[in-house]
This record gives C-alpha cells, sequence and structure tokens, in this order.
C-alpha cells in the first residue's frame, strides 16, 4: 500500500529525514529482537492466547487504548502527515475500532468448529473443520496510514488467538513511538510486543522464524518479505497497491467530488486511490468539475488548507515534483518545498511511458486520460498490472457487467471509490502484483488462522475391515461402491 522505494526497508540509500520534531526510532539490538521473540513464542506455547475470553480481553483493551490515548495518536499523525483530527480520527482510528467491535460481536461464531459430511465408505465417522491459531505473527507496517495498517492487522491476529510483534514503520516516527509507548500498557505482554526501528531492524526481523508474515508495503519490498519468509516456508499476507484505475462514463458533479474525495484524501497517499481516470470522450467538463470540486473541499490555497496533509518525506516530495514534468497542468500544481506541500494537481496529455504512468503515483496528482469507447478503456487497463481496486463511475447495469467480468483487480467498485474499505463483510486483499491475501473481519480471522481437519471414528465396530487385503473379487466389488 505505502510507496516501496519509501519504506525505508532494505536500501542502501540514505532514509529521507522526518518531517516532525519526532527524532526516528533507533534500531533494535539482534540480541533484544531474540530474546523478544523467543518469550513470545513461549507463551504462544503456552496456549495464553487460546481461549476466547482472552482474546476478547486483548480486543477490549485495545479499544480503551485508542479511546484514552486519541489524542495523543492524532497529534502523532499530525506530526507525521500532517493529518487533520477528523480525518486522522475516521481514517485512522475509527477504521480499527470499527473492525475490534466486529470482531467482539462474531467472535464466538468465528471460532465455532464447522461439521462436515463423512462420505458412506467411512461411515460411522464424524469431521470438523476447527480454527487454530497459528502461533506468532510479525506485522510490519506502512507509513501512510501508519496506525491502522499495523492496528487493523493486530485485531485480525489477537482475534485469531495469535500471539504477535508490530513492527511500525520508522518513516512516521511519532506513531511509531506512541505505539510502543501505550500498547505495552494495555495488552498483555507476554504474546504482544512493539519493536521500532529502521533498515537493521527490519532486516533482522525477517531472519527469525514466525508462523506468518503480514507486510503492508509496496512490490519491490514485498518480494524481499517473501523470499525471507521462503526460508522457512512461512505464510505471508502481502498488502501492496499498484495504479488503480478510474473509468468515467457519467461526468455529474457527484460523480467529480467521489473522484476527487477519494484521491486527495491523505494527501493522494492512499493504496486504494483513483491513480488515474480513464475518460469516455472530452474530458474537459470532468477536469472543470474536478477543479470546483478541490475547491469546495479545499479552498483556493490548498497547500494552507487545515484539512489537506502533507508528502512524507522530502525523497517522496522530489519524486512527485518530477512527475508534474510528465504532462500538461491543467489544476493545481502549486507546492511549497519547506512543508511538503503539494496541491491536488489534475493533469491531461500525459506522457504514457513516464513514471507518471508506469509507477504507483502515490500523491495529489490525477492523471486525466481521454478514450473514445469504454472498449479502449478495458484494453488500456488489461495491458497493465492487477490493480489493488478498480473503480467504474457509470449508471449503465451493462457497463457495470461487462466490467465487472473484464478487469482483474483486488476490488471493483461501482460508483464509490474507497468506500469498499469500510465494510467489514468485504475482504480487502490484492491479486497478482497488487498482493496476495485478504483481511477485515472474518477474512482476517481466517487467514490467522489454520483451518484444521478433525476426524473421530470408532473401533467398536472395524467397518474399515471391508476394504484390508487381500483383495478378493467380492471386496473389489465393495471398495468400487463404495469408493
Amino acid at each position: 500500500m505505502a510507496y516501496a522505494q519509501n519504506m525505508g526497508l532494505f536500501t542502501s540509500t540514505p532514509l529521507p529525514e522526518p518531517v516532525g520534531d519526532s527524532a526516528p526510532p533507533v534500531d533494535e539490538h539482534p540480541s533484544r529482537i531474540a530474546t523478544v521473540l523467543n518469550h513470545l513464542r513461549r507463551s504462544a506455547d503456552a496456549r495464553i492466547t487460546h481461549p476466547r475470553r482472552f482474546r476478547i480481553q486483548q480486543l477490549r483493551a485495545l479499544e480503551k487504548m485508542l479511546e484514552e490515548h486519541l489524542d495523543d495518536f492524532l497529534q502523532a499523525l499530525n506530526e507525521d502527515l500532517g493529518k487533520s483530527p477528523t480525518e486522522a480520527k475516521f481514517a485512522e482510528v475509527d477504521v480499527v475500532r470499527a473492525e475490534i467491535d466486529f470482531a467482539l460481536r462474531h467472535l464466538a461464531e468465528w471460532m465455532d468448529s464447522t461439521g462436515v459430511k463423512v462420505p458412506l465408505a467411512l461411515q460411522p465417522a464424524m469431521a470438523k473443520i476447527e480454527p487454530r491459531p497459528l502461533g506468532v505473527v510479525l506485522i510490519i507496517g506502512a507509513w501512510n496510514y501508519p496506525l491502522q495498517l499495523v492496528l487493523a492487522p493486530l485485531v485480525a491476529a489477537i482475534a485469531a488467538g495469535n500471539a504477535a510483534v508490530i513492527k511500525p514503520s520508522e518513516l512516521a516516527p511519532a506513531t511509531s513511538g506512541a505505539l510502543a509507548k501505550f500498547l505495552p500498557l494495555y495488552l498483555d505482554e507476554r504474546v504482544f510486543a512493539v519493536i521500532e526501528g529502521g533498515v537493521d531492524t527490519a532486516t533482522e526481523l525477517l531472519v527469525a522464524r514466525w508462523d506468518h508474515i503480514f507486510y503492508t508495503g509496496g512490490e519491490r519490498v514485498a518480494k524481499i518479505v517473501a523470499m525471507a519468509a521462503a526460508k522457512h516456508l512461512t505464510p505471508t499476507t502481502l498488502e501492496l497497491g499498484g495504479k488503480s484505475p478510474a473509468v468515467v462514463d457519467n461526468h455529474s458533479p457527484a460523480t467529480a467530488k467521489r473522484l476527487a474525495y477519494a484521491k486527495f484524501m491523505n494527501a493522494g497517499q492512499t493504496c486504494v486511490a483513483p491513480d488515474y481516470i480513464l475518460c469516455i470522450g472530452d474530458a474537459t467538463p470532468l477536469i472543470n468539475r474536478l477543479g470546483q470540486a478541490i475547491t469546495s473541499f479545499y479552498g483556493k490555497e490548498p497547500i494552507t488548507h487545515p484539512d489537506f496533509g502533507r508528502i512524507a518525506s522530502s525523497q517522496h516530495f522530489e519524486r512527485l515534483l518530477a512527475m508534474l514534468e510528465q504532462g500538461e497542468v491543467v489544476f493545481g500544481g502549486e507546492y511549497d518545498e519547506e512543508t511538503l506541500r503539494i496541491a491536488p494537481t489534475i493533469m491531461r496529455n500525459v506522457d504514457l511511458d513516464g513514471t507518471l504512468m508506469s509507477e504507483e503515483i502515490f500523491g495529489p496528482i490525477l492523471p486525466v486520460i481521454e478514450v473514445k469507447t469504454f472498449e479502449e478503456a478495458l484494453e488500456f487497463i488489461a495491458r497493465r498490472p492487477s490493480p489493488l481496486a478498480a473503480y467504474l463511475m457509470s449508471e449503465s447495469p451493462r457497463l457495470q457487467s461487462i466490467f465487472s467480468d473484464r478487469v482483474r483487480a483486488g476490488a471493483i467498485v461501482h460508483n464509490a471509490p474507497l468506500a469498499q474499505m469500510v465494510i467489514p463483510t468485504l475482504p480487502f486483499g490484492g491479486v497478482g502484483a497488487s498482493g496476495m491475501g485478504s483481511y477485515h473481519g472474518k477474512h482476517g480471522f481466517d487467514r490467522l488462522s489454520q483451518m484444521r481437519s478433525e476426524l473421530n471414528k470408532t473401533t467398536v465396530v472395524d467397518t474399515l475391515s471391508a476394504i484390508y487385503p487381500p483383495y478378493s473379487w467380492a471386496k473389489r466389488k465393495i471398495i468400487d461402491r463404495l469408493l
């Protein structure tokens, strides 16, 4: 979900300086990482996390932390990303609280075993599928939503009965520090830990053996995580990103407002934000309405508006400025190097071979590309890697049906970009280059559980004797009939 080269993991280039006043976390010593992991594994082996009562207690404790330290987390998010308190609360804190509340309401049914039918050849017998904890989970978060993207997976880990280590992003140092300070005060330290740090810490964590690794970030680092996990045959959940397209057939004011809101929230640093627009026909009316929507949201000087955030780092800021040279800026384009703010910007006549259209933008720049037909838009999307989400702005049921059938993406959304993120019954995850595995609600519980098979067959009556050798003609007939 985060732009890969800004995650700060496994790179020889210097990390960008943090924007806020907080210093970047110091890398943990390898011996402490080993000590923490050994401690958590012993606790997991002792089945401390297994009882439902314990899981409920920890989920409620996590919710209590968010309630009692709401102002601390909002301040940290403002330091790291310039997020307004309102946006930070609903996009970071409230999303996690909704996950907690949903898990608390449904945990009993999620934990129940499910009976399955047994073939006639094996009857009488009973079989069931029982969700079991995996063990110790590593959660590596991203900087663009530095609270939500570690705590939402943590909710799934707790609900599934796992111990967990969370490693917040070092590029959001204030939020990382707040998590390291407050989380141990509320969650059981026998089974949950926060480990801060940068490149060395992340590398050392991946050397260890885990029962699952949950990583949110970019494709380049995801490959490194997957390679490290493969050495121990550790399963992974990789929540990545990609260039999520928005095909526009409906140029109404509501369409423009929904696209502008989805794109420019968090200064465009959202993994499922519309990355570019494919406008069927003349794009001028749409561009005009997008500009009007942006002005209605953030005023005539967005870079000074309190509800519009900043770019996470100077490195990311410079990368985005270079993209402004790859087409015609038709709205916005202002920036402030000192505060790392770039105004919401709309571009057209863009270079389709430049980084603007080959890399995930992950910033407040929205290219609008004109296509003549709906079919041309579908072909344009098909030539590119599968994104985390794909949006169609159209009221046509026929176009919606074709779009759903033809486009390969982690999610297909009609007319409401980003809304899929707040529905706990929908799985959130990518496909292909945009990730593997999904979570939110029960999907997170299932992802971080082992769905164990269990069979019970009595020996009082040995019905299996019908298939024991030697195989006479009569037994062969019985076997053929039963199997």
